[in-house]
């Protein structure tokens, strides 16, 4: 093992290291740590959700009704009438024909690109797209091209220079780190132009854009234009799970090759009665969907303000750049023991030398809540040279 322990050390010297903590209260505003209390600006909860008492008393009801788990894979035992309801739920809200659960969105991408493409395919990727999408890119052994984040001209230089018979373009919809949205419509035009299937992964747009919350495609008017719409149902949806939507061929074809749906035992009942009273919220609940786009903008603008160097975005994900891992963990810490928690993003999960701080707001957080916070962020910002001097 004395190969673990030499990783090990590098990934602490390096100060990429990383310890659990350990939340005891809901994911909501203001949690407990440790016994002590926190503002939390870092859960992917944005609408804050998660501890909402109608998808409390969704999951209750079904415990009572199916138990506590589902038995068996989704082809075996473990399909329930509700696993059936939340796809049809799905579809109509993505405006597709169908839709497929996965346990994770994780597994949702790899499972979808593994069991589509194979070593006759070639795959432009986005370069900031999350993990999952290249881990599945990986698996799937087609040729993988990755083009610069979001530009459209390299991508169409690559399409035009590496397309086959049979390839995919991979985009997020909103990037987990960035909070910046892709381009679909100028992806769409390439696509369509050179015969080129196209796969977004809306896992941070659903419930934040376009109407009723339905994601990326909805919010330029690509709706249809899209392939293979992919998402999560553990962000705004507050649940657990992942999901694929497209057409009935695809779906069908999903059921019967991915690896990552067909040998895992299903999400319990009372996971999937969550996500389906969710969806419900989501689609008629337009005021809290704008109200925390508008706590995001007033922040951002008031980091700005304070001399951050902050990433404009159009989603609740504010990142505070940083630029190296140490600083990144110390603001972090320090931040931390004022009562903030807002992680650190650091390599690998960003490029070497823009770690930072992701700041994600829930549409529960009150504007006392965020001024605090600010107060704090600008005070320690200070202390560290972030702002209003000089940066390492």
């Amino acid at each position: 093992m004395n190969y673990v322990i030499e990783k090990l050390q590098k990934i602490k010297t390096k100060e990429l290291y990383r310890k659990l903590k350990y939340i005891e209260t809901a994911q909501s505003p203001r949690v407990k740590m440790g016994g002590k209390d926190f503002i939390l600006l870092g859960s992917n909860n944005y609408l804050g959700l998660c501890d909402d008492y109608r998808l409390k008393k969704a999951a209750i009801d079904a415990i009572h009704k199916y138990g506590v788990g589902s038995g068996g894979s989704r082809l075996t035992t473990g399909s329930y009438d509700i696993h059936k309801e939340l796809e049809k739920k799905i579809a109509s809200f993505k405006g597709t024909e169908a839709s497929l659960i996965f346990n994770t969105g994780y597994m949702a991408n790899v499972g979808i690109i593994s069991a589509i493409c194979d070593r006759n395919w070639v795959i432009f990727c986005d370069k900031l797209n999350h993990a999952s999408i290249i881990d599945g890119c990986r698996l799937s052994d087609a040729k993988l091209i990755r083009y610069k984040h979001c530009d459209m001209t390299d991508l169409l230089y690559k399409v035009n220079k590496y397309k086959k018979n049979n390839s995919l373009i991979v985009t997020d919809g909103v990037f987990s780190m960035d909070g910046d949205i892709a381009p679909l419509p100028d992806i769409v035009k390439i696509a369509k132009e050179n015969d080129i299937i196209t796969m977004v992964d809306d896992a941070h747009a659903t419930g934040i854009l376009g109407k009723n919350g339905s994601g990326t495609a909805s919010y330029f008017n690509c709706d249809n234009q899209i392939n293979i719409m992919m998402g999560t149902l553990s962000k705004s949806i507050a649940s657990e799970g992942g999901y694929a939507a497209g057409s009935k061929d695809l779906i069908d074809y999903l059921k019967n090759s991915a690896r990552s749906f067909i040998y895992s035992t299903a999400l319990s009942p009372a996971t999937i009665a969550v996500s389906i009273k969710s969806l419900e919220i989501i689609e008629n609940d337009e005021k809290r969907r704008s109200n925390l786009l508008k706590m995001s903008n007033w922040l951002q603008n008031e980091l700005s303000i304070a001399g951050f160097n902050v990433l404009k975005t159009k989603t609740p994900i504010i990142p505070i750049m940083v630029g190296p891992a140490y600083k990144a963990v110390e603001f972090s810490k320090n931040l931390l023991r004022e009562g903030i928690y807002i992680p650190a993003i650091r390599p690998p999960s960003v490029p070497e030398g823009t770690s930072r701080l992701r700041i994600s707001l829930m549409a529960t957080h009150t504007p006392q809540d965020l001024e605090e916070a600010l107060t704090k962020i600008k005070l320690i910002g200070k202390d560290l040279n972030i702002i209003g001097g000089q940066n390492d």
